[in-house]
């Protein structure tokens, strides 16, 4: 799935070089300020969690999905057709690519709210599955329940976009394909899918107006931030902003939105999640091709990973409901913040 690289930390996964994620270009930043909501509405887009519908979200992407395979195509589709329900613009970002197993045919799916809106907040998880040979690995956390997660928030939030207090900016699902290694993990056998879109939107000018002057960017340049979940669905996770992300001062606003809704008595009790300040945990995962290409980065993956990951016990079994409903109502009030929805 990735690998990572601890610093001042027991490491219980594969050592990489952290060098790689925070010596990259500067990232693209634009100035931006969360909408101050009132009780009252940051007390509303809490409650939009459901998980009885996070559950039925989740269940048909409970299943093997190794890529190029008919249960991989059929999750596919599933995702596209719940992305077009919840009134999002959908695209595939079809390719084929030379694999350790031989050519395979990889697919990207980019799901949109108002697509000429000139800047995006993305959501992005990948929906590959990895092979474990002579096992069937449904990888319930790696990364079924991130793309349950953030389908439930477009369900959510997609009625009332368009009260947006920032039209200039717009929702973007993206459900990236081929993020597990095929045999070992190297910068060819891994993030197939994010390193295929990033190399596309590098090269595709975008051109926008407001009405006043008109400017030619390239598509990716279109991202205000891009966040990624991965690794979610297990208890106890804790979540930190990384160094060189570029979104240091804006990831402290998760443990804020955490805190906040746990005050307002719509949170389940259970421990804390989010972490103000900085780690030097560099985990390798779909966020690097983007921000190689500046893009700003919020990681939101559990360090340490599960316990269960690339193992067969991440299954449904080991999901902790309690947990995914948390990460889901933190997520849907920031996003909300960040475009000024206020129900």
């Amino acid at each position: 799935m990735l690998r990572s690289l601890l610093y001042f930390a027991t490491a219980t996964c594969f050592l990489v070089s952290a060098r790689a994620q925070w010596q990259t270009n500067q990232p693209f930043q634009r100035s931006h300020q969360l909408s101050q909501l009132s009780d009252a509405s940051q007390l509303k887009v809490c409650q939009m969690t459901d998980i009885a519908v996070i559950k039925s979200i989740l269940k048909p992407l409970l299943v093997e999905r190794i890529v190029d395979t008919p249960g991989h195509r059929k999750v596919g589709e599933y995702l596209k057709n719940k992305a077009d329900e919840y009134g999002l613009t959908t695209e595939w970002d079809d390719f084929k690519a030379q694999t350790p197993h031989g050519v395979k045919q990889f697919r990207n799916l980019i799901a949109t709210y108002d697509a000429l809106a000139p800047r995006r907040i993305v959501l992005a998880c990948h929906y590959d599955s990895k092979i474990l040979r002579g096992q069937v690995f449904i990888a319930a956390t790696d990364s079924a329940v991130p793309c349950a997660i953030i389908l439930d928030i477009a369900r959510t939030l997609g009625p009332i976009i368009h009260q947006r207090s920032n039209k200039h900016i717009s929702l973007q699902l993206i459900f990236l394909d081929g993020e597990e290694a095929f045999v070992d993990w190297n910068e060819r056998d891994s993030l197939y899918g994010a390193r295929h879109l990033s190399d596309h939107w590098a090269k595709k000018w975008f051109p926008s107006t407001d009405g006043s002057s008109f400017d030619l960017n390239k598509e990716i340049d279109r991202i205000d931030v891009f966040m990624l979940l991965d690794l979610i669905g297990a208890s106890n996770p804790r979540f930190t902003s990384t160094v060189g992300h570029g979104t240091t001062n804006l990831f402290q606003d998760l443990p804020k939105i955490e805190t906040k809704l746990k005050e307002l008595g719509c949170m389940k009790h259970i421990p804390k999640m989010f972490y103000p300040g900085t780690s030097w945990a560099a985990v390798e995962d779909d966020h690097i091709p983007f921000m190689r290409k500046g893009v700003p980065i919020m990681h939101l993956i559990s360090v340490p990973f599960p316990s269960v990951w690339h193992t067969a016990r991440d299954n449904e079994s080991i999901l902790d409901y309690n947990t995914i409903e948390n990460v889901a109502s933190v997520v849907r009030l920031f996003v909300a913040k960040y475009l000024g929805i206020a129900p």
